[in-house]
């Protein structure tokens, strides 16, 4: 007997936690289980064909899908090609997707065998046992069924840890989880079924955590609903951390923000930089949009506790907003925007509203005059408050914020270009009716090329004169060199062959001295350091746009970055200054 846990994820470096932990849940109770479930993980942008092989050639008896709004469409089609092949495979289907209508999914999709609801664990292993009787009896693997009954949920420290294998998950995200379920009922989330907060012992979890500080795992990513609904729970583990720290390992949390008291606070300003990213749901600062979808969240609370963490300069704050919330029309949703902007965080990522089965918010989309996509992955097109052009023109503004805020790419030039308009949601505005007209959004500029896009948007929309063209040209040649040593120089950058000599004597004067760049390069002879680092002549104070009383040099470090944003260690030299 061969039952297949398949997981088809969105990207290759993702991986699936679902499906390893109703193996590893399985074989716990029943060691002689490991021989008969295997796992196969693929991704969306493999080529269906293959795929389609792939799993032919591994005969299973039995399939178990693990379905998401991002990969229902894919595995129908893919169940419904593999029944064609092997006849005779039984097919299961479980997770988020398929839990909340799984009667209409069983009439519209005869191949199927059956759905298991909810959390899997317990059903999983009884769906085996069925099986593994009818085999021992000689029976047919049609004549199985299963009626999922309603049960307790699993105790979460009962549920074997998932790596104790590494090789599967080699250069891959890992996923943790510390606790499941969430005490919140914002109406547009699947966790607020789930109302009860089950947390993993935090002994278990600190043995696990301890083995991926040990294996110096890059990344791992928490995917409890609200990691700091428990106080307790949530310090034990950033202490623990904290005290356990390797100098590598980033660690991934969704969190409360306006939850967070001064000893949560003072523990996480602790964290060397790079250690800790937080993902902060905003969603809306709409007072009567908060009230309506039953978030309880405090703004200018939560505003203060950002601004604490973005002052410590050493944890990622990634910060969320939904587009289609009920009450919340263009102008309020721009001002959320600005509200979050304001904020500063690394990440700002503007989202639209997915109207998910069993949720609140489908229940309630007539009264909301919320139509959305039939299909996966449901997606708002328009509402009462918000119409199908304004979710179109949010669209265009989600790419520029990504191309020109999230890439971390124009953290000098942009925030003096805001200051010539009215707001920052009114600069992305600006700059996506910008791309329209000129038909970038059908023909992509490169990665290079955004810098010069920018500076002609600058000229055009803006009409800035020749002073001020040359402020914003230094101001992305300084952006530009942030990111890389660029061996072309761009086109809109000045001259550096009357700064040679100057240059030239730095880099000789640092071989000896080490007095700017330090120790790192205390090995290195002039040219060695020309090849390492970059001087840039500057004219002009990049915060106000006005010029400078004499020339000076900005020194960009590539050797040394900085973890939260990967920009180079900036060095100013002239008057000698450091900054």
């Amino acid at each position: 007997m061969k039952f297949l846990l398949t997981a088809v994820n969105t990207k290759y470096i993702h991986s699936n936690p679902a499906v390893y932990s109703l193996q590893a849940y399985a074989v716990s109770r029943e060691p002689e289980l490991k021989e008969h479930i295997e796992i196969a993980e693929y991704t969306i942008n493999h080529g269906f064909s293959d795929v389609l092989a792939d799993i032919y050639r591994k005969r299973p008896d039995m399939i178990g899908f693990s379905c998401y709004i991002w990969n229902i469409t894919y595995i129908l089609e893919l169940a419904a090609e593999l029944k064609k092949l092997l006849p005779a495979v039984q097919i299961w289907l479980g997770g988020p997707e398929v839990s909340f209508d799984a009667e209409q999914l069983l009439r519209e999709h005869p191949y199927l065998t059956g759905i298991i609801r909810g959390e899997g664990e317990k059903a999983f292993l009884e769906l085996v046992q069925r099986y593994r009787k009818a085999e021992s009896e000689g029976k047919d693997f049609s004549e199985v069924s299963y009626e999922q009954p309603d049960m307790a949920p699993a105790v979460l420290s009962e549920i074997p840890f998932l790596y104790e294998d590494e090789a599967p998950f080699e250069n891959r995200i890992l996923y943790y989880e510390s606790s499941r379920g969430c005490p919140f009922r914002c109406s547009y989330c699947l966790s607020s079924i789930d109302k009860t907060v089950r947390l993993r012992d935090i002994d278990i979890v600190k043995k696990e955590l301890a083995f991926f500080i040990e294996k110096r795992v890059r990344q791992v990513k928490f995917v409890d609903r609200t990691f700091n609904c428990n106080k307790e729970h949530a310090l034990a583990i950033w202490k623990y951390l904290l005290e356990n720290d390797n100098g590598v390992t980033n660690f991934h949390f969704e969190i409360a923000a306006d939850l967070l008291g001064e000893e949560e606070l003072e523990v996480l300003g602790k964290f060397r930089p790079g250690a800790v990213q937080l993902e902060i749901g905003v969603q809306s600062t709409n007072e009567q949009t908060i009230r309506e979808i039953d978030r309880r969240m405090d703004v200018v609370r939560l505003r203060d506790v950002v601004k604490r963490i973005r002052d410590g300069k050493n944890i990622h704050v990634h910060l969320d907003l939904i587009a289609g919330l009920p009450y919340e029309d263009y102008a309020s949703f721009g001002r959320s925007f600005d509200d979050v902007f304001a904020m500063q965080p690394e990440q700002l990522q503007l989202g639209f509203l997915k109207v998910l089965k069993g949720s609140k918010m489908h229940q309630k989309a007539a009264d909301y005059g919320l139509i959305y996509r039939s299909k996966p992955t449901y997606e708002v097109l328009y509402t009462s408050w918000l119409s199908f052009d304004d979710v179109c023109r949010l669209k265009r503004v989600e790419e520029m914020v990504e191309i020109y805020y999230n890439s971390n790419q124009f953290t000098v030039t942009l925030p003096l270009a805001i200051r010539k308009f009215t707001s920052p949601f009114a600069f992305f505005e600006a700059l996506a009716d910008y791309y329209e007209a000129q038909g970038y959004f059908v023909q992509s500029p490169s990665r290079s090329y955004r810098y010069q896009v920018l500076l002609s948007f600058f000229k055009d929309v803006l009409g800035l004169d020749g002073s001020e063209q040359e402020v914003f040209a230094e101001c992305l040649t300084i952006d530009l060199y942030l990111r890389e040593n660029c061996k072309t120089r761009p086109e809109f950058a000045s001259d550096l062959e009357p700064h040679k000599e100057r240059t030239r004597a730095f880099f000789r004067e640092e071989a000896e001295s080490h007095s700017i760049l330090g120790d790192s390069y205390a090995d290195c002879d002039a040219r060695t350091l020309a090849r390492s680092v970059h001087v840039e002549p500057v004219k002009f104070n990049h915060s106000t746009g006005e010029k400078l009383g004499q020339q000076d040099y900005m020194v960009f470090d590539y050797k040394n970055r900085n973890p939260l944003t990967y920009e180079a260690a900036i060095y100013r030299i002239g008057n000698m200054i450091h900054e």
